[in-house]
């Protein structure tokens, strides 16, 4: 009679304060591209959900927005929320920190963390960037008193340095249980959605400071033709003139940039010829909205 293994499943939640280095991360564990990355805050918006399936192990990594300190907008506590939500979903928590300084933003993540008993792994990101390494030891006794984690790894999500690690103590405290998802599968997001995160993240690569914050992306037209060709035709909403103006650029120059910048990628990622269609559109307020961010998609997250 033949033995059914035993399997293992669950949910890491990776967890931090904005910019940090959270979807280069994820990115990383799968060793694929589910999560958009840039060097601007907030490029995070929704839960980004990866899968991460090895012989007996199914790892269901949640990529979640940053905390929001100060929430300006409906936005940005929806982001609060997503992230919150995400928490209590988990069965083991990746607290991603950036580097050496240990920042308000760290305390208030930490604080979230706290009213669960889910086990934290603390990851201590960008350490290629730490110029001086015997500062290192000191700064994990500092914050190792701060909460009980299970273990303290510095990585660098870039250059993929102790990822291996993290995932080895990930698949220590995963509870015995089914796998959920097919072995093949790599996120629960449709392609229509990481067709217009692949955009956004053209456009915050593009832009200048501010105004990543005050755009989103909406697909109106997600189709494939018989040739095998997908025909795409997306909204980008800004909340006023000047901000179209900038993203249209001289002559159309910076879109069609983007467009082409947004065609190559959907097609490495899709393995098929892109048509891609960009249009601005002004909605004012649109951050502010609960009617609207609905229609965008940003409620059902939550």
């Amino acid at each position: 009679m033949k033995t059914e293994k035993t399997t293992y499943c669950g949910c890491v939640a990776i967890i931090g304060p904005p910019n940090v280095g959270k979807s280069t991360l994820l990115n990383q564990l799968l060793d694929k591209q589910i999560s958009i990355t840039s060097n601007k805050p907030q490029t995070t918006r929704h839960c980004i959900m990866g899968i991460h399936t090895e012989d007996v192990y199914q790892i269901i990594y949640l990529d979640t927005p940053g905390f929001q300190v100060n929430s300006k907008y409906v936005i940005n506590s929806l982001m609060n929320r997503i992230a919150s939500r995400s928490i209590k979903e988990a069965d083991l928590i990746i607290f991603v920190v950036n580097g050496t300084v240990w920042t308000k933003d760290n305390d208030i993540a930490l604080d979230n963390l706290r009213k669960n008993k889910i086990p934290i792994i603390l990851a201590i990101n960008k350490i290629d960037q730490i110029k001086k390494k015997n500062i290192l030891l000191p700064y994990i006794k500092y914050i190792s008193q701060k909460i009980n984690f299970i273990d303290i790894v510095p990585i660098s999500a870039i250059t993929k340095k102790n990822i291996h690690v993290i995932s080895n103590i990930v698949k220590q405290y995963l509870p015995h249980s089914k796998h959920h998802f097919p072995s093949n599968q790599v996120s629960n997001r449709s392609e229509c959605f990481i067709a217009s995160e692949i955009i956004r993240e053209k456009l915050i690569h593009s832009l200048n400071a501010e105004l990543p914050y005050s755009l989103t992306v909406n697909i109106e037209k997600f189709i494939k033709n018989d040739y095998g060709i997908y025909n795409i035709k997306s909204i980008i909403f800004v909340e006023k003139i000047g901000q179209k103006k900038i993203i249209i650029g001289s002559k159309g120059n910076k879109i069609r940039k983007v467009r082409i910048e947004a065609e190559y990628s959907l097609q490495r990622i899709f393995l098929s010829k892109i048509d891609l269609e960009l249009w601005v559109k002004i909605k004012e307020g649109w951050r502010n909205n609960k009617y609207l961010l609905r229609n965008l998609g940003y409620i059902e997250d939550i």
